[in-house]
């Protein structure tokens, strides 16, 4: 009896915190129901393998560039410019390695440190001169995009020495010599996962330990066990997918090693509150002590060397730098955040939402190329689920 009373006084709780959190299920849901549908529309070829090898190696610089393009949304801006400056850089790569024959390892830091520089002169306009973010990159964008035709001289350069094509083609080199499954079995991917999964459900439970114990935890224990089972699955289901390939790609542990960088930085540093402070509201957060101009700055200087890497990361995958590299990537990024829940007015948005927004578009492009779907089709599809995610937050927030 008392079994039967405490289960229905529990209810209430979970049906009143999946309410207040509707917006994070409903996005991770929505991405499982995609990946089924495309499964089973595909004929099973989405989870193949190679299929999900190229999927990381197409969507990783949109990932790293949404991280942050977060940054610059929740700040209450916006960057027009990440795919313009993203171009740019590769072609100044090209140019340094092949003709100028320029060392790979070098050309990389020059390149991340020049797209620093840059993000930094248009944040330097937009904090300190108040010129509306939207008018400075959107001439960025332009500037680049000329400055990327002329480095190149109107023609594709390359290839890339073998060094800088690890970056996004290579794969973390297996320490074991197994057979598995038919074919080769790459030993470390598993265990690499099994360990990434452990880590995160001991810093899941860590951190419920201390709400708890500061009667701050409000998420119901069956939906925390239900939350970190399917990370669990998600996690060594897609370990076992790469070990039966080449394994774990060079640029997933880049990408994942920045996710949790920009986690840390968002939820757990002075930075981070302040930026979400600024966009929630900026006279309030500047009367507070927050130097507004300085972290506007900083905002766009992170912006830019990430769009950096992402044009290193690109032109190491194409093995070739051309004057249409970065070509609307600024509007998936974009899209990739305000799916992810962050708010059209600033202050509000998660890292892992606009991961899983980039997802969201990078699952969609691929299902969509493997079903014969035309790339007009593909355009029109996803300005709906855009304007579908943003009406949706907005509804959510005047309903609230």
């Amino acid at each position: 009896m008392t079994d039967v009373s405490t289960t229905a006084a529990a209810r209430p709780d979970i049906l009143r915190f999946v309410k207040a959190n509707i917006r994070d299920y409903a996005l991770l849901l929505s991405l499982l129901a995609i990946m089924v549908f495309f499964q089973f529309t595909t004929s099973g070829t989405l989870f193949k393998p190679v299929n999900m090898t190229n999927l990381i190696l197409q969507n990783s610089y949109i990932v790293i560039m949404a991280l942050g393009m977060l940054l610059v949304i929740v700040a209450g801006h916006i960057d027009l410019s990440v795919g313009s400056v993203s171009g740019f850089v590769g072609a100044v790569a090209a140019v340094m390695m092949v003709p100028m024959k320029v060392d790979p390892f070098v050309t990389m830091v020059a390149c991340l440190l020049l797209g620093a520089a840059i993000g930094g002169v248009q944040g330097y306009f937009v904090a300190y001169h108040k010129i509306p973010a939207f008018i400075v990159t959107l001439a960025g964008m332009l500037i680049f995009k000329g400055l990327s035709l002329t480095v190149l001289g109107g023609a594709s350069v390359g290839p890339f020495p073998r060094e800088f094509q690890l970056l996004s083609s290579g794969f973390v080199p297996d320490l074991f010599t197994v057979s598995l499954f038919g074919g080769p079995f790459n030993l470390l991917a598993l265990v690499i996962g099994g360990l990434v999964t452990a880590l995160i459900i001991y810093f899941n439970v860590k951190e419920r330990r201390e709400q708890q114990a500061h009667g701050l935890a409000e998420e119901p224990n069956i939906i925390f066990m239900g939350r970190n089972a399917l990370v669990a699955f998600a996690f060594l289901g897609f370990s076992f997918l790469m070990a039966q390939y080449k394994g774990l790609p060079n640029v997933l542990i880049v990408m994942f090693t920045l996710i949790a960088l920009f986690v840390f930085i968002t939820t757990r540093t002075t930075f981070g509150r302040r930026v979400y402070a600024m966009g929630g509201n900026e006279k309030a957060s500047k009367l507070s002590g927050i130097n507004t101009e300085r972290m506007t700055f900083w905002i766009f200087t992170i912006m830019g060397a990430l769009a950096a890497l992402a044009g290193l990361v690109f032109a190491a995958r194409l093995n070739v730098a051309t004057p249409k590299a970065g070509l609307g990537f600024e509007l998936e990024v974009i899209a990739a955040c305000f799916i992810g829940g962050a708010a059209v007015t600033g202050g509000v948005g998660k890292i892992i939402g606009a991961v899983i927004g980039a997802f969201i578009i990078g699952v969609m492009n691929n299902g969509m190329s493997i079903m014969g779907i035309g790339i007009d089709w593909q355009q029109v599809i996803k300005g709906v689920v855009l304007l579908l995610a943003v009406f949706l937050d907005v509804y959510y927030k005047n309903k609230g």
